[in-house]
């Protein structure tokens, strides 16, 4: 069975950029069982701390996309973040928003593999693992990843987020 092209393009993202894995291994996308619609669930089946999930957030901030990867174990404090970034409205996107501007859906959404780069926050308390998963394009799909090369991947600025 052939992958969904949204994790072709992911896993082709990955590889394009030479990604890796906490160990150093290539990073590679993993079909879960079921797809996972929360950090907790998805740290769950993985078997990690909910800290250790990347939400791939996309908000709206003054008309324009914005990717924030946030830690599973918090939210993002958005009239804070609004602040911090300078923008007058920040608001989650709408699922076509979402999909405009991603080609993905919400709870698919990955780092990378969108149609054009997105402006991106890295939450710094992702930091503090040593390996994070991240979505892989399809709400069960994952990727094992660091912190710097989330930083990398995604040409992302570290960011506090909540």
């Amino acid at each position: 069975m052939q992958p969904h092209p949204n994790v072709r393009a992911v896993q082709e993202a990955l590889d394009g950029a030479g990604a890796h894995d906490g160990s150093g291994a290539p990073s590679a996308v993993r079909l879960l069982p079921d797809a996972v619609h929360t950090a907790a669930a998805a740290a769950d089946t993985l078997g990690v701390e909910v800290g250790q999930i990347a939400n791939s957030l996309i908000f709206e901030a003054d008309g324009a996309p914005l990717l924030v990867l946030t830690s599973g174990a918090h939210r993002v404090d958005t009239a804070g973040l609004a602040a911090s970034i300078g923008v007058a409205r920040l608001r989650r996107a709408t699922p076509e928003f979402v999909r405009e501007h991603t080609g993905q859906v919400i709870g698919g959404v990955a780092p990378v593999g969108h149609p054009r780069p997105l402006r991106t926050l890295v939450d710094v308390a992702l930091d503090k693992y040593d390996e994070i998963w991240a979505a892989g394009g399809v709400p069960r799909a994952v990727f094992p990843t660091t912190y710097p090369e989330l930083l990398r991947l995604t040409g992302g600025a570290p960011a506090q987020v909540a």
